[in-house]
């Protein structure tokens, strides 16, 4: 991890690579002046071959490729004859056209070793998110799945009761039991599509109206979604999503029995440091002396059990323009 690091820095910052590179180079110079009296005739580019490979694989292409323009210079005056000139024979174009050479291919193949170091690097790092991923969403599952089953419990008592006190309703009962949890398993099937962490959350409440409204076979009703808030964990927006099921269903369920056409509108926005959920409809409003606080029906055990969750509260109005109001204030992430 440090040899990785320490290639990064100089890689990724020109003046230290481009330092590097003139750094080598002059050094390599000074040290073929050095050796120059110990070497038979020739190998003018004996020390700066060296330097140029270690520019380009420290430092990248462009840093390699100044330390070899360097080199180039240095021995074409110094150590190509004729010496201390930069005289162009057919002999001096031949050597410094084969030094050019070897180094453009010496900076060619490290440059493609580094990107394909590059690509692997970034291949493992997606790899290993994909796994901390999934590692994640196996371990939310789990706990959802047992939240769930105590919630399909909850759901099944309740209408256990609603049967016992009211037989005739047993089918009815057992229906609604059956829609509540269908809807369940269509939110839970988005939501755990590792795909799904990465979609607008407006995409995902459109798409969920969307389901709720064709489950219960009323294409007239429209829905309207506005969503401006942070991306939520994905254990508040299972829960959210699943108060937004149960009262779009309450809506299309009462709101427009009387009616061929209407719209809901679903809005998420901050507020301060909470969140708040609005959704409304343009239906035939509460009925005279409708109690949202005293209510125990079904949906209204849901979506309280929901608020609770989410550690909000929830307000039941009737607009003055008409329909019904359903407002969630909860804490923010």
């Amino acid at each position: 991890m440090v040899h990785e690091g320490s290639m990064a820095m100089w890689r990724h910052r020109p003046v230290l690579g481009y330092g590097l590179a003139v750094a080598l180079a002059g050094g390599a110079a000074i040290v073929r002046l050095g050796a120059d009296a110990m070497l038979p005739a020739g190998f003018p580019y004996l020390t700066f071959f060296p330097a140029v490979v270690v520019t380009a694989f420290v430092a990248g292409a462009g840093p390699g490729i100044l330390a070899g323009l360097i080199s180039f210079v240095a021995a074409w005056y110094f150590f190509v004859p004729p010496v201390h000139s930069f005289a162009i024979n057919a002999g001096v174009l031949t050597a410094q056209g084969f030094f050019l050479f070897v180094v453009a291919v010496d900076i060619a193949l490290i440059e493609a070793m580094h990107r394909a170091y590059d690509r692997l690097n970034g291949a493992r790092d997606e790899m290993a998110g994909l796994y901390d991923q999934q590692r994640m969403l196996f371990r939310e599952l789990q706990h959802r799945v047992a939240n769930n089953l105590a919630f399909i419990a909850s759901i099944l008592h309740f209408q256990k009761r609603q049967i016992a006190a009211t037989p005739a309703r047993a089918a009815q009962a057992l229906d609604e039991a059956q829609a509540r949890l269908t809807l369940m398993g269509q939110v839970h099937r988005r939501l755990y599509d590792p795909a799904a962490l990465d979609r607008p959350l407006s995409d995902h409440f459109e798409a969920l109206c969307n389901d709720v409204i064709a489950a219960s076979d009323r294409p007239d009703i429209a829905c309207q979604v506005e969503v401006a808030v942070p991306p939520l964990d994905l254990t508040r927006l299972i829960a959210l999503s699943l108060f937004v099921s149960e009262t779009v269903t309450n809506s299309l369920k009462h709101a427009f029995a009387d009616r061929a056409q209407g719209r809901i509108a679903l809005r998420l926005v901050e507020a301060g440091d909470r969140l708040v959920l609005e959704v409304r409809d343009d239906g035939r409003g509460l009925p005279p002396g409708h109690d949202a606080a005293t209510a125990s029906g079904l949906g209204t055990r849901i979506t309280r059990a929901l608020a609770d969750q989410l550690r909000g509260t929830i307000e039941t109005i009737s607009p003055p323009d008409g329909g019904t109001l359903i407002r969630l204030r909860f804490a923010q992430p």
